[in-house]
């Protein structure tokens, strides 16, 4: 990495475009969390002094890891490996090394169109607040470069590397760490509720979260709470675990003709971006099956959401009365 990045050291000579800088190579998005997941949209409003874009290179920085590229139709993708300078914990799974530079090639961007190219990966969660990280881009043309790799982060600069800023870490986090980071006691490893019912991991938050009390002897009981996806991308909820339960499945009711069933969803259910799902009695809900003891109002349930991109998050439903129909922090 530290070799890709000392491009900006040769600076003119790879600066090889004689033209005016029109555009810059620059992010759609110039803000993340740290412990967030990122999309980059690098947008590309040239070429190299008039002639079309053939290659574009864009360099991984440090902190920002499991970056995947977004396929782009007409191009051919390469993802150039190495490894990272700090182990990265993909929840629970250590990863010393990953994409280091992605490669669109074989297409073809005329000067006078706009273009985005997309990768998507976790900023890292031990990144400073107010810090900047750079992702050096290049593009490559018949016999001209433009090379957006200046990282000093000075104003004015011909070529500024796309930049991005590094906010406050949202509440709950996202779940991943670096592995050298200590553990803190108490929180679990992939996600923290910071409330009864309430949690956030990555552009999920997770709020209105209750059960209902159980008479004794009751094999089974319900979850319920409501699914947020602040997100540009649809996620899934795909399972979910209690130490209450001998096992939890997602659940629907659904008619079938005047017959109203509940049936498991063994896919889980979608998240859609941009909207909530709630998961509520009489619709979808979680089932837990094979209680370990009854659910008593008071009480909390501790309960483990896995989602297909987020990952892991803790939280703790309240438990409310028998007939309990909303978030039982109102009961």
């Amino acid at each position: 990495m530290n070799k890709r990045i000392s491009l900006a050291a040769l600076g003119a000579s790879l600066l090889l475009s004689a033209g005016p800088v029109l555009a810059h190579a620059s992010l759609e998005q110039t803000e993340a969390a740290a412990g967030s997941t990122y999309k980059a949209v690098i947008r590309i409003g040239h070429g190299c002094d008039g002639k079309p874009t053939k290659t574009l290179r864009v360099q991984i920085p440090e902190g920002f890891y499991n970056a995947k590229p977004m396929p782009k139709a007409g191009w051919q993708l390469k993802v150039v490996t190495g490894d990272y300078a700090r182990p990265f914990d993909n929840h629970g799974t250590p990863m010393t090394k990953g994409a280091r530079e992605i490669i669109w090639t074989g297409g073809e961007l005329p000067d006078e169109f706009y273009d985005e190219f997309v990768l998507r990966g976790s900023v890292g969660p031990d990144l400073a607040p107010g810090s900047t990280i750079y992702f050096p881009t290049i593009q490559e043309c018949q016999n001209a470069k433009e090379a957006w790799i200046d990282v000093t982060g000075a104003e004015d600069v011909a070529y500024p590397a796309p930049a991005l800023k590094i906010t406050e870490k949202k509440a709950g986090g996202h779940g991943h760490h670096a592995a050298a980071a200590p553990a803190h006691a108490g929180h679990a490893e992939a996600g923290h509720a910071e409330a009864a019912g309430d949690a956030v991991i990555g552009d999920l938050t997770i709020t209105q979260g209750y059960s209902r009390a159980t008479p004794p002897g009751a094999p089974v009981g319900g979850g319920f709470l409501t699914v947020a996806n602040g997100g540009a991308e649809a996620d899934r909820l795909v399972a979910a675990t209690s130490p209450a339960a001998k096992k939890v499945e997602i659940h629907e009711m659904a008619m079938e003709g005047d017959v109203m069933k509940m049936r498991q969803l063994p896919e889980g259910v979608e998240i859609p971006a941009g909207t909530s799902v709630e998961l509520k009695p009489g619709g979808l809900h979680l089932m837990l099956m094979g209680l370990e003891h009854p659910l008593v109002e008071g009480d909390s349930l501790p309960l483990t959401l896995t989602f297909e991109k987020a990952g892991k998050v803790d939280l703790s439903l309240k438990v409310g009365p028998m007939n309990a129909k909303g978030d039982a922090h109102a009961h």
